[in-house]
């Protein structure tokens, strides 16, 4: 199967494509990343976890290893407790196994590895061991007993699978370069203070090849003139100082992105969504959780097979090798669940794990599957190597906050954030704008509120200015000063308009005008029944703005809870006695004011005959 690496050595973003689909991602960012050596300093060991926090440079987070990754250190003493192994402020030489996440730090490891292209090196190991994926017996044997000729005493080696095939003197080369390596990350030990970095593989390049060139590939690209020197020079030294037979190797010089060229940024933004279409119609879900990652297989649109069981079994196999391709790309570790479609016949379920097995042979991470729970599940895990994509190129969103979804309260016409809501704020309630022509005059509420919040509150009014009115028409509520009660700074609300509302500032009342929202005990009230005379638009304003039709009344209310309150819309008055209560002028006589009322009438009546008689005329006329 012919495969293709794109390098985007700018970004530190590499793909490995296979039939026009990307398989797998490299992708090198932060601090602290996998195969990273460092001369940490013990920070504190908690002996109820059996493990230790280690200061490797983080500021904000330190590494984290457990007893059973203490490599070398346990084999010092013989003791079991990690109290016992390990103190503060002690030395130690660690290697980054698992690049933090979150709120956590790295997993770190005593167990020191240095990965070379044909073996890898264990320092602190034993033995030899040899990679699964050799099959040939004859190769195995040559390889092992090479690989027991060269070991160093006192360390271990594993000969990886791209050592199959290759000669003695390229394997033996490649050990001399680890040995190398290994000198002088300790001799760096030994010279540098804690915290440190000894040793990281800075050479992107050298990297991706190292874990993703292979025999099947025959064509890799690079977006910079002195990475392709690299990949040639790299290949040349893998091959006998020869060029490579079958790999092209060619330099991207597009203006357009070498990432959108080549659709990577694409397949990364499909790969964080949780569905993944299949070809014959159905879909996976994938939803990654804090303790697992869950898959869930549907058939969808898919009907073409004659039978159901046809049906079921070909959309779970497929499903089964796009599972396997999505755990490479997207690089999910841990335990993983998946939730095929239920099938009745054993025979199918067997066919289905085997070719289940089959996909994921292909994958470094050596995924172990287990066999059909009882619930018709497929459990499995793989092992976590690096951040998975969720963890690169994710964020939280702003609006969720992560939950995926949005709270719809009950009441509220959109979907809403949940709020905390602090008792102690004042919340303002802003009255609509009533547009009119008429001249509106409300009364002055005084609130009485704590020094705290007065301070920080403005004054508005509603209209215009408060002079204007001459204070003739405002009312005002009082109440008695309780026995040592302080006198509390007042905050006045003019509801004054005469045209659209405009908020202006006022100085602050007396402390005489204000009103207390506080109640007091009195005795049983008596009812009373009051009526009072209110325009329509004033009973609409003082419904909107909460105010009590009470205030319009010269009197005082002992009680109000003890009123029933009766609204009528008073009488119209003639523009004559309008005009004298303007000008403050005595009420004429009741006859004049018949005589002016009678002459209106006949004036209004004779205004209508000549109207009746003219359009009489007209219509006479047409």
């Amino acid at each position: 199967m012919a495969k293709q690496i794109i390098i985007a050595e700018q970004h530190h973003i590499a793909a490995v494509f296979s039939e026009d689909q990307i398989e797998e991602l490299i992708v090198t960012s932060g601090n602290q990343q996998v195969s990273d050596i460092y001369l940490g300093i013990v920070e504190n060991v908690i002996p109820g976890i059996d493990a230790a926090f280690v200061n490797i440079g983080d500021t904000e987070r330190n590494g984290f290893i457990h007893v059973t990754d203490l490599g070398p250190l346990r084999l010092k003493k013989t003791a079991g407790a990690i109290t016992e192994l390990l103190a503060p402020q002690q030395k130690v030489l660690v290697q980054v196994m698992k690049e933090p996440t979150g709120n956590k730090g790295p997993r770190l490891t005593g167990n020191i590895t240095l990965p070379g292209r044909y073996l890898v090196l264990m320092p602190y190991g034993k033995g030899v061991n040899l990679s699964r994926r050799i099959k040939n017996e004859n190769e195995r044997s040559r390889l092992r007993a090479l690989a027991i000729l060269i070991k160093p005493a006192g360390m271990g080696l594993l000969v990886r699978t791209e050592a199959e095939g290759k000669a003695e003197e390229a394997i033996m080369e490649d050990l001399e370069n680890l040995l190398s390596q290994w000198e002088t990350i300790e001799q760096q030990s030994n010279n540098h203070k804690p915290p440190a970095l000894l040793n990281r593989d800075d050479d992107f390049i050298q990297k991706v090849l190292r874990e993703a060139y292979t025999s099947e590939v025959n064509r890799i690209v690079v977006d910079s003139p002195s990475g392709l020197k690299r990949v040639r020079q790299q290949l040349s030294n893998w091959s006998n100082g020869r060029p490579p037979e079958g790999v092209f190797i060619d330099h991207y010089q597009n203006h357009q992105s070498i990432l959108d060229y080549f659709r990577i940024n694409a397949a990364i933004k499909e790969a964080l969504k949780p569905r993944v279409d299949l070809p014959s119609g159905g879909y996976i879900i994938i939803e990654p959780t804090e303790a697992l990652t869950v898959i869930d297989v549907n058939s969808g649109s898919f009907t073409r097979s004659a039978t159901s069981r046809e049906t079921v079994l070909w959309t779970n196999n497929e499903a089964a090798t796009e599972i396997a391709r999505q755990l490479r790309l997207r690089n999910i570790g841990g335990v993983i669940i998946v939730d095929f479609i239920d099938m009745d016949s054993k025979q199918d379920q067997l066919k289905l794990l085997e070719h289940f097995n089959k996909s994921l042979r292909a994958d470094k991470a050596r995924p172990q599957i287990a066999q059909l729970s009882e619930l018709g599940l497929v459990e499995l895990t793989r092992k976590r190597q690096g951040k998975n994509i969720y963890e690169l190129f994710g964020q939280v969103c702003s609006h969720c906050g992560g939950l995926g979804y949005l709270a719809h309260l009950p009441g509220l016409k959109e979907p809403q954030e949940l709020e905390t809501v602090n008792p102690t704020t004042t919340a303002v309630a802003v009255a609509p704008v009533l547009k009119t022509t008429e001249t509106l005059v409300l009364p002055d509420v005084e609130i009485k509120v704590p020094q705290e919040l007065a301070e920080e509150t403005e004054q508005f009014t509603l209209g215009d200015d408060l002079e204007q009115n001459g204070g003739s028409n405002q009312i005002r509520r009082r109440r008695r000063r309780r026995p040592g009660e302080e006198d509390l700074p007042v905050i006045s609300l003019n509801l004054t308009s005469e045209k659209e509302n405009d908020f202006i500032p006022v100085p602050k009342k007396e402390k005489d005008r204000s009103i207390s929202l506080r109640s007091s005990r009195r005795e049983e009230p008596k009812v009373e029944q009051i009526c009072v005379e209110m325009t329509p638009l004033e009973q609409e304003i003082y419904a909107l703005m909460g105010v009590s039709p009470l205030v319009r009344l010269d009197k005082k209310i002992e009680n109000n809870q003890g009123v029933i309150i009766s609204v009528q819309v008073p009488q119209e008055k003639s523009p004559t006695i309008e005009r004298q209560q303007e000008e403050n002028l005595e009420p004429e006589e009741p006859e004049k004011l018949e005589t002016e009322n009678e002459e209106t009438e006949e004036a209004t009546s004779v205004s209508l005959r000549r109207r009746r008689r003219r359009s009489s005329a007209l219509e006479n006329q047409a």
